[in-house]
């Protein structure tokens, strides 16, 4: 937990500081402290709702044990048996198979589906699934997740209208910085908030893996999600996550349908790698399909 929270300061600062050079580079010193304003705004904004910011640009859907009474009750069970609150649960209706999970600690946290994972996986494989993602609720990953989401975007935001202005102007009415360079920052500043996205790690997608096979007791059936997944999400687009790929990262599998460039900067480990970690567990855990199979 601790280096969770370690981490998360890592990432806040990261993001003042890059706020603070785009600012610079394009106003000077007004621009950085009104960049410096902005990015204190953000990491608070982000830490109370970037959770609710996330499920409403995936138009996600509330459900509770009526509306969807086996994928909710399928939560509920596997909430039980990780020791969590039960969290908020979210229906997504997109045909790609994909999930996340995302809130600022156990107590505030949400889990979402896609239509198309539900459909896609047995009901074993998608309980395999749920469990990953309650494992990032209980490692509290989804505090960096969310933020980084969020901090991400605002940074391509910040970037794209600084080039669209060209920068401002100092005191003598020169601009502070030339149009070149303001496309440039409008470039690179998105890659640079995803390198510090990166470095919060995607080992805790590894962590994920194995904490959902020891709270299923069942590291096959994710293995086997894992592959069904991989090989649908690429083919079918989810024009959300491909207008906002900063939030690619909260997915259990890379949402994106072309990453182009952006596979230089791959948020996910090898699924052969998952799968083949999975496999290896196999026998290593306490069975518990809970009846889903």
């Amino acid at each position: 937990m601790l280096d969770n929270w370690f981490k998360t300061t890592v990432l806040m600062a990261g993001i003042v500081v890059l706020f603070a050079t785009v600012g610079m580079l394009l106003g000077g010193k007004t621009g950085m402290l009104i960049a410096l304003i902005f990015a204190g705004g953000m990491n608070v904004y982000a830490y109370w709702f970037s959770d609710q910011a996330v499920l409403k640009m995936y138009n996600a859907q509330p459900v509770d044990a009526h509306t969807a009474p086996e994928f909710y009750g399928m939560v509920a069970e596997l909430a039980q048996r990780a020791g969590l609150p039960m969290p908020a649960v979210y229906i997504i209706n997109e045909d790609q198979p994909n999930a996340f999970a995302t809130g600022r600690n156990p107590e505030h946290a949400a889990v979402a589906a896609t239509t198309g994972i539900i459909r896609l996986l047995s009901p074993r494989e998608l309980r395999g699934v749920m469990a990953h993602e309650l494992t990032h609720i209980k490692n509290r990953d989804i505090l960096i997740s969310t933020i980084s989401a969020t901090m991400a975007g605002a940074i391509s935001a910040l970037a794209q209208f600084g080039a669209l202005f060209g920068g401002g102007h100092n005191s003598q009415g020169e601009r502070n910085v030339s149009p070149v360079v303001a496309i440039l920052i409008m470039i690179v500043a998105p890659f640079a908030a995803m390198l510090i996205q990166m470095a919060i790690s995607r080992a805790r997608e590894f962590g994920a893996d194995a904490g959902g096979a020891e709270i299923s007791g069942d590291p096959e059936a994710l293995a086997m999600a894992l592959k069904k997944i991989e090989a649908y999400a690429h083919g079918i687009p989810m024009e959300t996550a491909d207008a906002h790929p900063e939030t690619a990262q909260m997915m259990i599998i890379n949402p994106l349908t072309s990453e182009g460039v952006q596979g230089l900067f791959r948020t996910h480990p090898a699924t052969e790698e998952r799968v083949a970690r999975l496999m290896a567990m196999r026998g290593n855990t306490a069975t518990g399909h809970g009846g889903w199979r």
